[in-house]
């Protein structure tokens, strides 16, 4: 299998190197035939002219001596006489040193074309070429897809994967390859040139191609199809040859098809310049010819000014002798010879005088016909001097003044020359429109009257942070005339161009200076841009450290060094241990621990955990509780430390659990309100005992008025108490075990009927539920029970 795939490999190869032969072999044919041609030409005209000179003699001389000189003074001569015979014929052909090294290099670019292709079509072969997106080999039959700029090959499912991921969105989707951007997505599985979709692999033809000629467009110049197979990267050269000419056309040559290269001959132009009289004097030039440059003075219509401008300036405006305006009044006498031209320098004859008698027909006002004038008595005009007569009428010509609404007229009686100042006011606006004022109109007419309001713009300027703030603003873009003054990007030096929109430009100044690192191994060359960092280094820091340890860390341009990690063994903050594995630059260390010092009341140790400094804070007082007996109940006196002084009388609050005597009831009450209790049962007491003493009975009270009797105090026991209690006896009398439960406390009674029905029943139930569970079960008489009860 692998022989008749290299041997079908090596016939294709065998097929494109046959076809590259067979267009070189032509291309060379081609030159040699031009240069036997040529040859042929230079030596009829070397033998004509020894002839000539020398006679068949020197010709024989002269051939000995050619003959001993060897051929390389031979080819020295005949490229002389080529050249001579060049200059002299004309060059109608691009000089040939340049053509040889342009057809040079073209053989080089197709020879590397030739090899990366070959290269190419060998690892698509092999199955070595590895698709760009997910670096996996190209299968000879997996659907691939070629890009038509670079001739990279994908994967088809990975380039789709890749034209839908949001990395290669931009207008389109880009080659992952040569980034170029394609509006359409691939879609389908095609051959190289793209005729047939989903192509068949035969082991005789290159993978994923169609077997049939390419057919492909090269572009440029050439309309050419490619004649080759179906093959992947660019097309070769076109060896077909076409006559190509020169640009400006006056000569041709034959040359390859598609030469980038552009003919010159060295023959002038010619041709007519802009100005229809020069013509153009530089050699054969692509595009249109410059403008004449030739210097030339025209005379304005007028014919007092003058200027000095390129030859064609102006030369549609010319009329006559004048070739421009000057802006400036024509001055030219009119027709009358008494008035001048009023007008701006003009082309052509000046117009007729406005006064002449054949053109004014009307009063100065325009109202009356000075026909009728005539009839009236007025004289007639006979020259454009006589004064024009006057109908006597209003002028009511309209005035400047005045506004849209209401039109002012002039007053005066019918006038020549302009008319006079209006008596009427006028409602001017401000130049930004928003307020209006009455203005006499003998100002408007005097002066162009400017009024400005006292409404300040509030639009943003051009840098959207301030505002215009101007007067009367009828600005259209307003721009802001602040200086920015924002910090740049280097932190040293402030934005000096005007207030801008967006981020401001990186600072510009350079310094020319080196910038090393501190230990100075490290250096970066100028120029260096403002704010730019000392540059990184990788080797140890020199400093001095208030260490001994061993530095871990690189050469830094910050002044000071990072704390070192070096791990040691120290003492807590109180003293009480050793920690291990400690950093060096951690100096206050607790380890968690009750302080326990001593403090300066002799009486109390601190509570609170390892801690740094003195244990009662800017030398306070202990506020621990005083832990000395009380005089009367002996609880802790609980007020804050007073060294020195007795313990103060206050209620104790310390909690005491008390319960009754048959200890059924329990409870935690305050220790001042345990005495309360107490008092009042000794009260009680005390008050039966004193009846007592009255009836004549001795009593002793000692112990009711003792300490210990105080502590003794007891809750008072309810009726659920005296319900145990009398069970208690009962299940004595009975002999039953307590842990038995014997009065079925647990589970619940159930009472027989005729045992309801009984009137001893209920004598009995007072008694106890648990009771009555227990005797019927016993089987007692009830009798004995009622006594035993009694």
């Amino acid at each position: 299998m692998d022989g008749s795939d290299g041997s079908n490999r090596r016939g294709v190869n065998r097929n494109l190197e046959k076809g590259y032969e067979q267009w070189d072999s032509q291309f060379k044919k081609n030159r040699n035939v031009e240069q036997r041609r040529a040859e042929q030409r230079d030596r009829g005209d070397h033998f004509k002219a020894a002839d000539q000179r020398h006679g068949t003699k020197g010709e024989t001389t002269e051939r000995t001596q050619e003959s001993k000189s060897g051929p390389k003074r031979h080819y020295h001569e005949t490229q002389k006489k080529e050249v001579e015979v060049k200059r002299r014929q004309g060059p109608i052909k691009p000089p040939k040193p340049p053509s040889q090294e342009i057809d040079g290099r073209e053989r080089g670019a197709s020879a590397r074309l030739d090899s990366d292709q070959s290269c190419l079509i060998e690892q698509l072969t092999e199955e070595n070429y590895e698709c760009m997106v997910c670096c996996d080999v190209i299968r000879v039959m997996a659907p691939v897809w070629s890009c038509q700029s670079c001739f990279h090959v994908f994967h088809l499912n990975c380039i789709k994967k890749w034209a839908r991921s949001p990395a290669s969105q931009a207008d389109g989707w880009r080659c992952p390859a040569c980034q170029n951007v394609a509006l359409k997505s691939p879609a389908s599985y095609t051959c190289f040139c793209g005729k047939v979709t989903n192509p068949e692999w035969r082991r005789s033809e290159i993978p994923h191609s169609c077997g049939d000629m390419c057919g492909k467009r090269r572009g440029g110049d050439c309309n050419h199809p490619c004649n080759i197979l179906c093959h992947p990267g660019p097309c070769p050269q076109c060896p077909a040859f076409v006559t190509k000419s020169c640009i400006c056309g006056k000569t041709s040559q034959p040359m390859r098809c598609g030469q980038a290269a552009v003919l010159r001959c060295d023959r002038v132009c010619a041709a007519l310049l802009n100005c229809a009289v020069h013509t153009c004097m530089q050699l054969c030039h692509a595009g249109p010819c410059e403008p004449c440059q030739l210097q030339i003075k025209q005379v304005c219509y007028c014919g007092v000014a003058t200027r000095e401008v390129p030859c064609g300036t102006d030369k549609a405006g010319s009329v006559g002798s004048g070739h421009f305006s000057c802006q400036n009044p024509c001055g030219k006498k009119l027709s009358c010879d008494a008035h001048e031209c009023q007008e701006v320098c003009h082309p052509g004859a000046c117009q007729p005088c406005p006064r002449s008698p054949k053109l004014v027909k009307t009063c100065p006002c325009g109202q009356t016909a000075l026909t009728k004038l005539l009839e009236l008595g007025y004289a007639e005009r006979k020259i454009c001097s006589d004064p024009i007569p006057s109908c006597g009428k209003t002028c009511y010509k309209p005035l400047a003044c005045g506004s849209s609404d209401t039109i002012h007229l002039c007053q005066n009686l019918c006038h020549e020359g302009s008319c006079g100042p209006c008596s009427l006011t006028s409602t001017v606006r401000c130049r930004c429109g928003f307020k209006t004022k009455e203005v006499p109109c003998s100002l408007i007419q005097k002066e162009e009257l400017i009024f400005t309001c006292d409404r300040r713009c509030n639009k943003k300027r051009s840098c959207g942070r301030h505002k215009c703030g101007e007067l009367c603003c009828v600005n259209v873009e307003h721009k802001c005339l602040l200086i920015c003054g924002y910090k740049l990007n280097c932190g040293l030096h402030r934005c000096q161009e005007p207030c801008h929109r967006g981020n401001c430009e990186p600072c510009w100044q350079s310094s020319f200076d080196e910038l090393s690192c501190h230990c100075g191994l490290t250096v970066l060359y100028p120029p260096i841009p403002c704010g730019t960092k000392p540059p990184e280094c990788k080797n140890p820091c020199t400093r001095r450290h208030e260490c001994d340890h061993p530095v871990f860390h690189n050469c830094h341009s910050e002044d000071k060094c990072p704390p070192c990690t070096y791990l040691t063994q120290k003492w807590c903050m109180g003293k009480h241990e050793q920690r291990s594995n400690i950093p060096c630059h951690l100096q206050e260390i607790s380890c968690g621990l009750t302080c326990n010092k001593p403090l300066a009341c002799e009486m109390h140790r601190c509570k609170r955990l390892c801690h740094r400094g003195e244990c009662l804070p800017d030398g306070g007082c202990c506020q621990q509780p005083c832990a000395l007996p009380r005089p009367d109940c002996g609880h802790p006196c609980s007020a804050p430390c007073h060294k020195g002084s007795s313990c103060p009388r206050t209620t104790c609050t310390a909690k005491v659990a008390l319960q009754c005597d048959c200890g059924r009831r329990t409870d935690t009450v305050a220790c001042a309100d345990a005495a309360t209790s107490y008092q009042r049962y000794a009260a009680i007491a005390m008050a039966s005992k004193l009846s007592d003493m009255q009836l004549g009975d001795s009593m002793d009270m000692g112990p009711l008025l003792t300490k210990k009797e105080a502590k003794q105090t007891r809750l008072e026991c309810d009726e659920e108490c005296a319900t145990l209690e009398r069970n208690r006896r009962l299940a004595e009398a009975l002999q039953i075990d307590a842990t038995s439960d014997p009065f079925n406390s647990r589970s619940t009674s159930v009472y027989s009927s005729s045992l309801k029905e009984d009137e001893n029943f209920w004598i009995l139930s007072s008694t106890s539920d648990s009771f009555l569970t227990l005797v019927t079960s016993k089987i007692y008489p009830l009798l004995f029970l009622k006594q035993l009860l009694n």
